[in-house]
């Protein structure tokens, strides 16, 4: 009965398949976004003053970010939990491909994150005219209770006193 169970608890570890191949999806709305915003950008390009022309270019970024983060998770997830990616010999294989693992893959979207929010608070501050003092004070509180957060599960991961 105790190898029935375990081999039950083991095999599920296939429903996280259609997730992972359901951020692909997600991956795919976020690539209609970014073209989206680049047919609104092209032709306005030249109206655009320098500090509208960073926002946009911001904007590209957070979303560059948000993909990548995005395939780091889906791969690195699916490579952790689900099945090793069999890759043909001779065929392009991304170099970090299964050399993440779970304690790597939290730091790595924890970083991203931090990275994430920075550019959201970044083009916040470009905006800061148009902003009231409390809603950009709690910009600053989010973002640094991403980076303390993203800190503290570095320090306690490293010191190898708490596995986060």
């Amino acid at each position: 009965m105790e190898q029935i169970i375990e081999r039950l608890i083991y095999a599920s570890r296939w429903l996280l398949a259609p997730i992972y191949l359901g951020m692909s999806l997600a991956l795919m709305a976020l690539a209609v976004k970014f073209f989206q915003e680049i047919y609104h950008f092209i032709p306005a390009i030249l109206e655009l003053d320098e500090s509208q022309l960073i926002l946009k270019l911001l904007t590209f970024i957070d979303l560059t970010l948000v993909g990548s983060l995005t395939i780091i998770v889906m791969f690195s997830g699916y490579d952790n939990f689900v099945s090793r990616l069999d890759i043909a010999e001779g065929t392009e294989k991304l170099s970090w491909l299964g050399t993440h693992d779970y304690g790597s893959l939290k730091m790595k979207v924890a970083s991203s994150i931090v990275a994430i929010s920075s550019i959201h608070l970044l083009k916040v501050f470009m905006n800061v005219e148009h902003i009231a003092n409390d809603k950009m004070l709690w910009y600053v509180i989010i973002h640094m209770t991403f980076v303390l957060s993203a800190f503290l599960m570095g320090y306690l991961e490293k010191s190898g006193k708490v596995s986060v």
